[in-house]
């Protein structure tokens, strides 16, 4: 069982940074693939981000490519997303998740996913 809870979300105007957190727990949660998604009112979920276990593989959605980073710090179990030049259309509730393998992070169909944490961009 892994356990994924959220930090770092907030409002910040369009052009700005944050930073999420995603603390793990759990006896194997080191050895898992992590990753990020989101989801806006009103749409679909949407892969945002995934790491795998080692960080030897590294995914992004095209809409973040040069603007977000994900990193892992495995001595603490967490998994990070830098966003940076954020957009209104970037808005949305981000989820972090957990799975074996990283192709299943992104396709949507890991195994374990946190409560969230809002992100709003202002124009």
């Amino acid at each position: 069982q892994v356990q994924l809870v959220e930090s770092g979300g907030g409002l910040v105007q369009a052009g700005g940074s944050l930073r999420l957190s995603c603390a793990a727990s759990g006896r194997t949660s080191s050895t898992y693939a992590m990753g990020w998604f989101r989801q806006a009112l009103g749409k679909e979920r949407e892969f945002v981000a995934a790491i795998s276990s080692r960080a030897r593989t590294i995914s992004y959605a095209d809409s973040v490519k040069g603007r977000f980073t994900i990193s892992r710090d495995n001595a603490k179990n967490t998994v990070y997303l830098q966003m940076n030049s954020l957009k209104p259309e970037d808005t949305a509730v981000y989820y972090c998740a957990a799975d074996p393998t990283t192709s299943e992070i992104i396709n949507g169909n890991f195994v374990y996913r946190g409560q969230g944490t809002q992100v709003t961009v202002s124009s």
